[in-house]
């Protein structure tokens, strides 16, 4: 279970938000929308603990993320807008150094097979600086086929993307939420996602809590 309460955030003089909250539990998907610099990915990365919050308090089953710590990113998986991953490694080779560096099990096998699933078969050795942005794109995504970390923040995951691989993408969330796990996301287009609860938050300056 995901909890905030009272969250503010500010950038430089400017209050993006302020008294936010709001609970997810096991199953749920919560839609981040607003206006560009809203604040969107400066929620994002305070859920991932790597922006602190001007006040109020983020709670990982009923824990300040802050006392978990590491006990907390381990369970968590951020993807950002942008793709981080590196132009001069293949894609097979940023899936297997990033599930490495995440101490997550991942074998070139099932490597192949999740890039395969992202349209990406015959480029998985193709240095990622000759690919296009949808397929570098596709590069960073391709870590959701494997994923079993319990709590997906994802920012703009379709973005780039053609019909089939927003489908396609939607379907790796639906099933994430279908086995238990909880996804906040932000996007600008409306994409249908199967989910027990699809709960939506508006971004505004001098937000109330919801």
């Amino acid at each position: 279970m995901l909890e905030t309460s009272d969250l503010e955030c500010q950038r430089g003089d400017r209050r993006l938000f302020a008294g936010l909250g709001f609970r997810l539990d096991a199953g749920e998907l919560l839609y981040l929308r607003g206006h560009n610099g809203s604040g969107k990915t400066s929620l994002l990365r305070m859920l991932c603990g790597l922006l602190p919050p001007a006040a109020g308090e983020i709670r990982w089953r009923g824990q300040p993320i802050g006392k978990l710590g590491e006990d907390y990113r381990r369970e968590l998986c951020y993807l950002g807008h942008h793709n981080a991953i590196k132009e001069e490694l293949t894609p097979l080779e940023n899936l297997l150094t990033a599930a490495a560096l995440a101490d997550e099990p991942l074998d070139e096998d099932q490597a192949l097979d999740a890039l395969e699933t992202l349209g990406l078969a015959g480029r998985e050795d193709l240095a990622c600086r000759y690919l296009s942005q949808g397929q570098k794109r596709r590069v960073a995504l391709a870590r959701l086929v494997n994923e079993r970390r319990p709590l997906w923040l994802l920012d703009e995951p379709f973005v780039a993307l053609d019909v089939a691989a927003v489908d396609l993408v939607a379907g790796l969330i639906g099933a994430h939420l279908q086995r238990g796990g909880l996804a906040v996301l932000t996007t600008h287009q409306p994409v249908e996602i199967a989910a027990g609860t699809v709960r939506e938050l508006v971004l505004a300056r001098e937000m109330t809590a919801c």
